[in-house]
């Protein structure tokens, strides 16, 4: 398992390093963007550290792609890819703050404007992105496939049990808390506007 979190961490990285250049951004840049100190950046692009899901939020918001899109591979590191994605070749994220295990789905590359996660929620795990607006709208729906999920947006507050489903748009504080003893497993799908080409 280690090896998988090495290769995520090293795609996180790359990816990172990517994203940032071709949005020409400095570290300082994208730390003032983000909320991410300058030497974060630099220790989660050298592959020195494994970043939390708030952190990767941020990052994520700060580059103006949604979190998904952290864990896929850098442009010059894809191999061809078709319209399947094998259950072998879907990258598996754990957060190291909460414990929570997040696997995108979604082919890599697909020219869609969704994505879709699973994730695994741990019982009594809490994990809360503080960034609001941003530049690339983006819309979710969370499908509860088992378990409950709490999820506060602003200051509302959904309580979802199995087989329920919240769209939501990402545009102001979210927190996620499984209030239970038992893992949830939720699906999301993820929708956004691609950016805007400089």
């Amino acid at each position: 398992m280690e090896d998988v979190a090495d290769d995520v961490n090293r795609r996180i990285a790359a990816h990172v390093r990517e994203l940032r250049a071709a949005r020409a951004l400095s570290l300082d840049a994208l730390a003032e963007k983000s909320g991410v100190s300058r030497s974060m950046i630099s220790l989660i692009e050298r592959g020195e550290s494994s970043p939390t899901a708030v952190v990767l939020e941020r990052l994520a918001t700060g580059l103006g792609v949604t979190m998904a899109a952290m864990f896929e591979a850098a442009a010059g590191s894809r191999a061809a890819s078709g319209p399947v994605a094998r259950r072998a070749d879907q990258p598996e994220w754990r957060d190291p703050a909460s414990g929570y295990l997040r696997r995108n789905i979604s082919p890599p590359g697909a020219p869609q404007p969704m994505q879709i996660v699973e994730v695994h929620f741990p019982a009594g795990a809490r994990v809360a992105f503080e960034t609001g607006a941003r530049d690339v709208r983006v819309q979710q729906q969370v499908w509860v496939l088992k378990g409950v999920i709490d999820i506060t947006l602003g200051t509302k507050r959904h309580r979802l049990s199995e087989g329920d489903c919240l769209a939501l748009e990402l545009d102001r504080p979210t927190m996620f808390h499984n209030p239970t003893r038992k893992t949830t497993r939720y699906a999301v799908v993820i929708a956004s506007e691609a950016p805007s080409r400089r």
